[in-house]
């Protein structure tokens, strides 16, 4: 398996191109608008044929690219079936798909949006905001409920083995991955919070409003295109 962890420094994102040697098929996780030509040159570099790309949630801190990368390869955009009716796939919990030999399974991670899914493949989760390294997705706004994401945390994500790694779609201190085993002892949020004590760090958090929000939004909703009547409304945000 062909593995990279690709970053954007304005939004602090981090996109996955995961690719099968034996077929040379390839997919990436998160993509960002932005970012578009460094991503297809390293699909390129690789020798790979991009043909999904998947997205964790509709995010409202940056545009992704999956809609433009759709127009460039032909590839199929992947995403929750709460999320954005663009998709060419609207996953649910359980699902599978299928890169080459690459078997990823949906997760339902729902809380921080209402269509968060994360990936899992072999013994690596892309939790997209759900859980992130130390934290969590917000949940004050567009659908969030921290109710819905204590029990996606702790019932979904914390039920995988210890050992798993955990990668996920932002950081802003510099880390790049972190494991289920850690995060059930070691993040503050959650380790050992009972639901009340989490809604009740959720609903004080008092974050800034993201940036992008407007913008982000209605776009990511037509898959990062802004043709005119595509674009519903729903979102995202980390903290």
């Amino acid at each position: 398996m062909i593995f990279r962890q690709l970053f954007d420094s304005e939004s602090s994102t981090y996109t996955y191109l995961l690719g099968d040697e034996s077929t040379g098929q390839a997919v990436l996780i998160d993509a960002v608008l932005e970012q578009v030509d460094r991503d297809l040159q390293l699909v390129r570099e690789l020798g790979l044929t991009l043909t999904h790309v998947f997205d964790t949630h509709v995010h409202a801190d940056h545009v992704t690219a999956s809609g433009h990368l759709r127009e460039q390869t032909r590839c199929k955009v992947v995403g929750g079936e709460q999320g954005a009716t663009c998709a060419d796939v609207q996953v649910r919990h359980g699902d599978h798909v299928r890169i080459g030999q690459l078997d990823f399974r949906v997760l339902a991670t729902p809380g921080h949006t209402d269509d968060s899914v994360s990936y899992l493949l072999g013994d690596r989760v892309f939790t997209g905001d759900a859980l992130l390294i130390r934290g969590n997705g917000r949940t004050d706004f567009q659908n969030g409920d921290p109710s819905q994401l204590y029990d996606s945390l702790t019932r979904v994500l914390f039920g995988l083995p210890d050992s798993t790694l955990v990668y996920p779609a932002h950081d802003y201190k510099g880390r790049t991955v972190t494991s289920i085993g850690e995060e059930k002892r070691h993040n503050p949020r959650v380790a050992g919070k009972s639901r009340d004590e989490f809604i009740h760090i959720m609903e004080h958090l008092d974050l800034p409003k993201p940036k992008k929000l407007d913008v982000a939004v209605p776009a990511n909703r037509a898959c990062g295109l802004t043709s005119p009547g595509a674009a519903d409304t729903d979102s995202h945000l980390h903290s």
